[in-house]
């Protein structure tokens, strides 16, 4: 028999897409720990400083909406600075805000730290920062990819709840304040080793790509990274597809990060239920989240976006017309069928999102996904000032979740209003 030919054996290491990928799982999380902290912080720093719900939920509302608004001019900023610059300097911008509350001593300070910084940080590491990342370094599993790294931003913040309402109870918040910090600052050295801005910086093409793969050259705008932003906006808002995606997204914050993400605790609290314990069932909810948002970023990959949208909106409008009745000093199971329901849905809204954002605006649709993201939390800000705003003067919150519910409704009307395939040409 003649001799086989000898075979040169392959190379199994894993794409650096995916090393890109786990590092910036690794800040969104990190970030999160400062989303988790204002829902099991209102009661201490009202009983503390006296301050009422509905002013410690303003301040809230500013991080929301800063979060929000900051996120199209950090995609930008990513664009010409490159990502490692931006995300390190957010972390740095999270630390320096959460830590030096320790220190205020006055409201504005709250608003000036928990709002400005920290809202401009959690903001430049945001759901573009997501669309960025898939965008540039995958072709194929963009939908399954953008699934996970939200989840992770996601499901961290509401993960993270029970410990820092342990460290609370069990100590101050001043000690919460400084564990979040201390979660943000030991993310840097990773981003700076390991996050790459672009796979051809290291001499590779994006994973799925063929090997002669060019990335498409995108212009740069005159006048820089805010110009960039601005012309973008002024350019998708000349169709009816942003709008639409922008108001479901408004909706689609205002009933998680604004209602739910804020107030979930006190509600339950207000019932009787310990705050540990009402912690403990948002980070339960965040472990469903990654099932239903990875499972949501496959779905994107095979059906309908629009479709998609609709089914989650409409199914999370009905758990929260339920969710006041639902509250009790112990946790029973009709409150634990809520609390997997509501979190395989808590943010699955996003993959199709981003996919229709990428199938309506091409490569602009970072930056446009950043606007529409704004619109999230323009939504989440005026809901978690609303509901504090609701729980002082009517002494539950029954009415904003109601409310919140028939709202989902609407947004599940809106997402089968969007075009199936790209029939709307951006005015030029």
């Amino acid at each position: 028999m003649p001799p086989r030919p000898t075979v040169a054996p392959t190379s199994r290491r894993p794409h650096p897409a995916w090393s890109v990928a786990a590092v910036a799982f690794l800040a969104l999380v990190g970030a999160a720990a400062f989303r988790a902290a204002p829902s099991i912080l209102i009661d201490p720093l009202h009983q503390d400083f006296g301050w009422s719900r509905a002013s410690i939920s303003s301040a809230v509302s500013i991080n929301l909406v800063l979060y929000g608004l900051t996120s199209p001019f950090a995609a930008a900023l990513m664009e010409r600075f490159g990502m490692r610059r931006v995300v390190t300097a957010a972390l740095l911008l999270v630390s320096a805000g959460s830590g030096l509350t320790v220190f205020m001593t006055a409201q504005w300070q709250l608003v000036l730290l928990w709002g400005v910084l920290v809202g401009l940080g959690t903001g430049s590491m945001a759901l573009a920062f997501v669309a960025t990342v898939v965008d540039r370094w995958f072709v194929a599993r963009k939908g399954l990819v953008t699934g996970i790294l939200t989840a992770g931003g996601a499901a961290g913040q509401l993960v993270f709840l029970p410990v820092l309402a342990m460290i609370s109870e069990r100590h101050s918040w001043q000690v919460v304040a400084l564990t979040v910090a201390f979660a943000a600052l030991a993310v840097v050295p990773l981003v700076l080793l390991f996050l790459r801005n672009r796979p051809s910086d290291i001499g590779a093409v994006p994973y799925g790509a063929d090997p002669d793969f060019v990335a498409p050259e995108v212009p740069a705008a005159p006048g820089g990274a805010v110009r960039r932003a601005l012309s973008v906006l002024a350019s998708a808002s000349r169709t009816r597809v942003f709008w639409l995606l922008a108001g479901t997204f408004a909706i689609c914050g205002a009933s998680t990060n604004g209602l739910v993400g804020t107030h979930f605790v006190p509600a339950a609290h207000d019932h009787g239920m310990p705050t540990t314990a009402a912690a403990s069932l948002l980070a339960v909810i965040g472990i469903f989240d990654v099932l239903g948002t990875i499972a949501s970023g496959w779905f994107t990959d095979r059906f309908d976006a629009r479709k998609l949208l609709g089914t989650y909106y409409l199914l999370r409008g009905i758990s929260l017309v339920f969710l006041p009745i639902l509250f009790a000093e112990s946790v029973h199971p009709p409150m634990i069928a809520f609390v997997i329901f509501y979190g395989l849905d808590w943010v699955a809204t996003v993959p199709p999102t981003v996919a229709l954002c990428r199938q309506h605006f091409g490569a602009d649709s970072p930056i446009v996904f950043g606007w529409v993201l704004a619109s999230h939390q323009i939504g989440a800000g005026i809901v978690a000032f609303l509901a504090g705003l609701v729980r002082d003067r009517f002494g539950g919150y029954d009415a904003a979740f109601f409310v919140a519910g028939g709202l989902c409704a609407i947004a599940a009307v809106m997402s089968l209003a969007i075009v199936g395939r790209r029939r709307e040409a951006v005015a030029q």
